[in-house]
């Protein structure tokens, strides 16, 4: 309750019926330039045309990550500067520094570390989320801007959840972020605006994500497997289960041990050494790159949790006015 408390105090709460930010169905065209970016051709299915791009990830989640180029967000700041006395805050930061180890930590060490953390005890799992994000929203025929939130579902005993999204960037507290009206037209809004703030009646189901999540690494496999509806036996598709998942759960000491070794025996993300994420917390990072996308998942050094993942392209790619090392999307969980 203290995290919603918190941004409720910060916030320009809106009418419970009033249009929600973003809420139209993702623009098709606009989903498959993304899903050609992650996963090469389309395969997804055609939806009606919408204007920007909205939760494609959660497997649902708030459009895609980050970072314009210079002229876009030129552009942008053309549009908005003097519509407000505070400078704006544009949301568009550079990919997170790596300070490189001569001997990066290797995944199956961390594991080590995160299954005696579990065994010493810790937190327990948790329904719910509290994760931070800045995503690209993108349209047909707009550039790409930069919509910063943070997203924290509770879970009650009795099976009723509230969730509550606030536009907020943590990186320049107080100041205005971008954001976009009904209409998709790009505009400023108030630092702790009020995009969502539900409360859901009782629900109870025991499929993946709902259920409970495993804490061995071949049940959590499976576990994840089914909650994507497919398999998990590519890094994109098993990065995007993580993702998922932690947007259902916060994990408990045992779940992010065993989330560390499943990682570990995919032998695929590779270690690329130290990092301070966005939230200023020290993490070991693991990357991998294909299709023209760098993933980096952010680990805590003890206990193996995760504390962001952070996508990004690694080559140009001027139809989406986008160049290598912007920021497609960034997640940072905490509990």
């Amino acid at each position: 309750m203290a995290d919603e408390l918190d941004l409720l105090r910060r916030a320009d709460p809106v009418p419970a019926d009033a249009p929600h930010l973003g809420d139209g169905p993702l623009p098709a065209r606009a989903e498959q330039h993304l899903e050609q970016l992650l996963h090469g051709p389309s395969t997804a299915p055609h939806r009606p045309a919408g204007r920007f791009l909205r939760p494609a990830r959660r497997r649902v989640r708030a459009a895609w990550g980050l970072a314009a180029s210079a002229v876009v967000a030129v552009t942008v700041a053309a549009l908005l500067l003097g519509s407000t006395g505070a400078p704006p805050a544009l949301a568009a930061p550079r990919p997170l520094a790596v300070l490189a180890d001569a001997t990066p930590l290797p995944l199956d060490r961390l594991a080590e570390r995160a299954e005696r953390a579990a065994a010493d005890g810790g937190p327990a799992l948790r329904k719910g989320t509290h994760v931070r994000s800045w995503s690209l929203g993108m349209s047909d025929d707009e550039p790409p801007v930069t919509l910063p939130e943070e997203r924290v579902v509770r879970w009650t005993a009795d099976g009723r959840h509230t969730e509550l999204v606030v536009a907020t960037d943590p990186r320049h507290p107080g100041r205005p972020v971008l954001g976009g009206d009904e209409d998709g037209t790009p505009r400023l809004i108030e630092d702790g605006h009020v995009l969502r703030h539900r409360t859901y009646p009782p629900s109870w189901s025991d499929a993946p994500p709902q259920s409970p999540p495993p804490h061995d690494a071949a049940g959590l496999r499976a576990y994840l497997g089914e909650a994507r509806h497919g398999d998990v036996t590519g890094t994109p598709e098993l990065l995007d289960a993580t993702a998922l998942l932690l947007d259902h759960w916060t994990l408990g000491a045992r779940e992010s041990a065993a989330l560390t070794r499943l990682l570990a025996e995919d032998g695929r993300l590779r270690p690329a050494g130290r990092v301070t994420d966005r939230l200023g917390r020290p993490g070991h990072a693991y990357v991998s790159e294909e299709s023209g996308v760098r993933r980096m998942l952010i680990l805590d050094p003890v206990t193996g949790a995760v504390l962001g993942l952070e996508t990004t392209f690694s080559e140009d790619r001027p139809e989406y006015g986008v160049r290598a090392g912007d920021v497609m999307e960034y997640s940072a969980w905490s509990r």
